[in-house]
């Protein structure tokens, strides 16, 4: 049998020795296979995997031990770092922690157990580790686990896959430490988005929503007065729902089909402006690339939502090139159950008639406000007044605001339903925030949903690399 021989430099005897290793146990079960006998592949399978696992960590360890700068003094960012010591310490990949030997420095003329005399150390700054040696991949790869899901399926999934094996505690720590980057650096890593982002070919048109969810707030409770019961915590909280934003900026092609878009999210005790500015502020930035872009302002007919969305797009910025709309199922909504007390068992085909008129006509709202008022129907101010309703709902949009042009919307082929919005609040909140028994903080709440929303708008890979970037340091010595 022919042999193939490799040099294997001293510094990597151990890599060498796990691929030796890795041919003598596969050459155990190939042999083992033999007979045409039914085999256990799984079991194959997880052996593969460990050794891979074992070749993954002994690569690692070898590579980040070749970071190591080990001299008197270093300099890193222009200043001077003196060495204080040198110890092992763990660093973790996504196939298992390895220890690596390392020396530490502290800033010259610094005093330990100060935040000048914080010590660091050349592996972890030339590597761009995340937190306590956490490696930028395992890092990441962690992250996203976690605004897809909870740590606990995080984890039972990494025992499933044999990969990333940590703890939910480590998952939720490391997800943590990377979502509060994200949320520092949120205003500059957003710039650079959108200032990177590629509008399709086929782009015609930009609407710009914006929408709330209701939340699961972790709140503290007032204690009762008297001597409290046995057992009873010593910090009640309650949990009580609060209303956090959606924003989406969604580029729509000649049709109003959406081709892409962009979603942003904030906990209710966050602050909705920063929202208004980051949307209007791509907004900006789309068109400045596309001029030829119609831009839509689109939400339901919540009063809030328009004070808020109208004040991001002000005219001396925008000019009159803004056109708005008012969601049309939900107006839908409002003239179907108005239907059922103007026309009775008519309802149907008089909602039909509204629709078709709403879609070819650009006067429809105000013709469908004066055929509601003629009616003689409005039962006046109250509860379950659906005539009144509707009537309050045309007057708000249509006469003035001039929400509810929906004839001009096809024509410019823009999108006539706030359904990207909606979807946001479902995908971006609700399937991840709002678990059976699930409460939140604001502080980590906003973590996950900054995670959440890059990775559903689809900027997932270069917004990581954003976030992390600035962790890499160049050591030299000194």
């Amino acid at each position: 049998m022919p042999k193939i021989v490799i040099e294997v430099p001293e510094e990597l005897k151990e890599l060498g020795e796990a691929f030796k290793a890795i041919l003598a146990n596969v050459g155990r079960t190939v042999a083992r296979t033999g007979g045409g006998k039914a085999v256990d592949y799984a079991q194959v399978e997880r052996a593969v995997a460990e050794d891979a696992a074992r070749v993954e960590r002994t690569t690692h360890q070898a590579i980040l031990q070749a970071l190591d700068i080990d001299v008197p003094a270093v300099i890193i960012g222009g200043v001077r770092y003196t060495k204080v010591g040198r110890c092992a310490a763990p660093y973790h990949s996504m196939a298992g922690s390895v220890a690596v030997e390392r020396s530490l420095y502290r800033r010259s003329g610094a005093r330990g157990g100060t935040a000048e005399g914080k010590v660091v150390d050349p592996v972890s700054l030339r590597a761009g580790v995340v937190g306590e040696g956490w490696l930028p991949g395992t890092a990441r790869a962690m992250a996203h686990d976690l605004q897809q899901g909870t740590s606990r399926e995080a984890a039972a999934r990494a025992e499933e896959t044999h990969r990333l094996p940590y703890s939910r505690a480590s998952f939720e720590r490391v997800a943590h430490l990377v979502g509060a980057l994200a949320v520092a650096d949120r205003q500059d890593l957003e710039d650079a988005l959108i200032d990177a982002y590629e509008i399709p070919d086929d782009a015609r048109g930009i609407s710009v929503s914006l929408d709330r969810v209701s939340v699961p707030m972790e709140e503290p409770r007032q204690r009762p007065v008297g001597r409290p019961r046995k057992g009873a915590p010593k910090h009640p909280v309650a949990r009580n729902f609060r209303m956090a934003y959606c924003g989406t900026v969604t580029l729509h092609d000649a049709d109003g089909a959406a081709l892409h878009t962009i979603r942003y999210g904030c906990m209710p005790q966050g602050d909705p402006l920063q929202m208004q500015d980051r949307l209007a502020a791509d907004a900006a930035t789309l068109i400045t690339k596309r001029p030829e872009l119609e831009l839509q302002l689109l939400c339901d007919g919540a009063p809030e939502m328009w004070n808020v969305l109208e004040a991001g797009f002000p005219a001396e910025h925008f000019g009159d090139r803004i056109h708005r709309l008012v969601d049309l199922h939900h107006l839908l909504e409002k003239l179907g159950a108005a239907a059922r007390g103007v026309a009775g068992p008519a309802a149907d085909e008089t909602l039909s008639r509204w629709k078709l008129t709403l879609l070819n006509r650009q006067d429809a709202a105000p013709q469908i406000l004066g055929e509601l008022v003629a009616s003689d129907h409005d039962e006046g101010p109250g509860e379950n007044h659906p005539v009144h309703a509707a009537i309050t709902y045309l007057e708000s949009h249509s006469v003035t605001a001039d929400r509810m042009n929906y004839a001009r919307a096809r024509r410019l082929g823009l999108p006539l339903g706030s359904g990207n919005v909606e979807a946001t609040c479902k995908s971006l909140f609700e399937m991840r925030l709002k678990r059976c028994g699930a409460r939140w903080k604001e502080e980590t709440g906003q973590h996950i949903v900054q995670l959440r929303a890059l990775a559903l708008s689809d900027r997932w890979g270069p917004a990581v690399e954003l976030v992390l970037r600035p962790l890499r340091m160049a050591v030299r010595a000194a």
